[in-house]
């Protein structure tokens, strides 16, 4: 297995280590509980370093991605980043993704751990035509997130320059910082939890140095360490789907409700980043092309708005996401048979106990017929059925 740069911290704080998608990770260190209630309340820090840092540069980086993802990024501004997918030419989903722009010629994307070589060796035969080069820098970055109402506090006061900046960041906006220490990171307002929050890239060598700033810096502000774990119900509250549950080959992102990443429509006119590195577009006027995948996902919109318009008309094997809400104790799981009366309509794709809601909660993929919100249905919970209730995703969402 590999290790994070943080691993000898997370020993030293008496973290249970679990195998990750091939990395050796804390899945909790005071409790799933506390760690789930202290990111809602105040603050948690998270080691991602096993996410996969991709950086794609060239001349031509920007149309090499407009040809590779589903979302266009030839106007995306440098300093800001996008979430995406990369499908297959079905529209099947090979992995979600964040792209941040570094500079005209410059990105990085964020990959799932367990995805990431298939989406280099994916990105690398898409872009073979252009002029752009993709590297793994996953070796050469530490991912850390501080996520929580209390984050923005957290994150200013570990910086020595550039806590303004950080405080003015929008959300999926980055910006590059000194924090104490003389440590350069590079600070984005993005996260995985249904909170406020930030994912700062550091350097392998120094990110002890930034975990330990964090957690001095953090506790007076309620913030604590937080595993895998409390990271797995955060997101599942605030409706976020994991790829290997909600996403996979099999699904498009219209069947997980995320049809709106999918930039379908015809072609419009889009302006050509400035190619003299400034911040900003000149005025020549290019048109986004074609795009893997984009055909497939075309039909796929088409079939879900006819689903949507008319449930009953949709296929047996038609699925579409849905929240599911429990009035009983047990956990739906993944895997477990979503059932109208005698019907296996659906499967549980992620399930918990809510510790913001006190009541099971679940997200699920089932046959539109069965997707109208206060629907009931029942969860074959080891042979035993459980009433559920069809919610609105997501479950939980922060305060403005």
């Amino acid at each position: 297995m590999r290790r994070s740069p943080l691993h000898h911290e997370h020993v030293a704080l008496g973290a249970t280590m679990i195998e990750f998608a091939g990395w050796e990770m804390p899945v909790r260190y005071v409790g799933d509980v506390a760690e789930h209630q202290a990111v809602r309340a105040a603050a948690g820090l998270f080691d991602i370093s096993h996410m996969g840092e991709i950086a794609v540069r060239g001349a031509d980086a920007a149309a090499a991605l407009d040809f590779a993802v589903v979302s266009g990024m030839a106007r995306l501004a440098i300093g800001r980043a996008k979430y995406t997918m990369l499908c297959t030419s079905d529209g099947g989903i090979i992995d979600d993704l964040i792209v941040y722009r570094r500079d005209w010629d410059h990105f990085i994307i964020v990959a799932n751990a367990a995805n990431v070589e298939a989406v280099i060796s994916e990105l690398r035969s898409r872009c073979e035509p252009f002029d752009a080069a993709i590297t793994d820098i996953t070796s050469h970055v530490s991912l850390q997130a501080i996520q929580g109402p209390r984050a923005v506090d957290v994150v200013t006061q570990m910086c020595a320059l550039g806590a303004e900046d950080v405080r003015a960041l929008k959300n999926y906006t980055w910006c590059t910082v000194l924090l104490h220490g003389d440590i350069h990171a590079m600070v984005a307002r993005t996260g995985y939890t249904g909170e406020d929050g930030f994912e700062l890239f550091v350097v392998p060598d120094e990110a002890a140095e930034v975990w330990r700033l964090a957690l001095a810096t953090g506790s007076p502000h309620g913030l604590i360490p937080c595993g895998l774990s409390a990271r797995d119900t955060l997101r599942l509250e605030a409706g976020m789907p994991l790829y290997g549950q909600e996403l996979s080959l099999s699904t498009t992102p219209y069947d997980a409700g995320l049809g709106w990443v999918a930039q379908t429509g015809p072609a419009k006119e889009l302006l050509r980043p400035g190619l003299d590195g400034a911040v900003g577009f000149t005025d020549e006027r290019v048109e986004r092309g074609d795009f893997v995948g984009r055909e497939a996902l075309a039909a796929a919109k088409e079939r879900h708005d006819a689903w949507a318009a008319d449930p009953a008309s949709a296929p047996d094997n038609a699925r579409v996401l849905v929240g599911l809400v429990g009035d009983a104790r047990r956990a739906a799981r993944p895997g477990y048979a979503v059932m109208v009366g005698e019907a296996e309509v659906g499967v549980v794709t992620s399930g918990a106990p809510s510790p913001t809601l006190s009541a099971p909660i679940a997200m699920a993929l089932v046959h539109p017929s069965a997707s109208a919100v206060n629907t009931v249905v029942e969860i074959d919970v080891r042979g035993r059925r459980e009433s559920m209730t069809v919610s609105a995703l997501p479950f939980y969402s922060r305060a403005s």
